[in-house]
């Protein structure tokens, strides 16, 4: 799995990529089938101070992607806030596609099963 970085009106220095990725490498642990994650930096001035957004697409098998933003005035705040957005947005995804319509069998099955079921 590969992690890719793209800054646009800016540069991040080589130690905060590194920091980025790995923070980023986490989400493998909500979701095993992550194919590419695409983190990308936008400097931008906004209200007279300089802004940073940051957008993290995460591609997953079988046309599964996720999408989070945020902006904030540091790169690492804007970053954090993006990931629990993107964890979240996995979660959900993992809590929908679960089997939750599997129902425990009723006393009667299990009696008829252990053979207490009286002719």
């Amino acid at each position: 799995m590969q992690v890719e970085f793209a800054c646009k009106h800016g540069t991040v220095s080589p130690q905060l990529r590194e920091q980025l990725a790995k923070k980023a490498e986490k989400l493998l642990n909500f979701h095993d089938r992550i194919t590419a994650i695409t983190v990308t930096i936008d400097f931008h001035k906004e209200d007279g101070h300089e802004r940073a957004k940051v957008e993290i697409l995460v591609d997953a098998e079988h046309k599964h992607n996720f999408v989070a933003q945020d902006t904030q005035d540091d790169v690492h705040a804007a970053f954090d806030l993006a990931m629990h957005k993107m964890e979240q947005q996995i979660r959900k995804y993992n809590e929908k596609i679960q089997d939750h319509r599997r129902t425990p069998p009723t006393q009667a099955a299990v009696e008829k099963l252990n053979g207490g079921g009286e002719e």
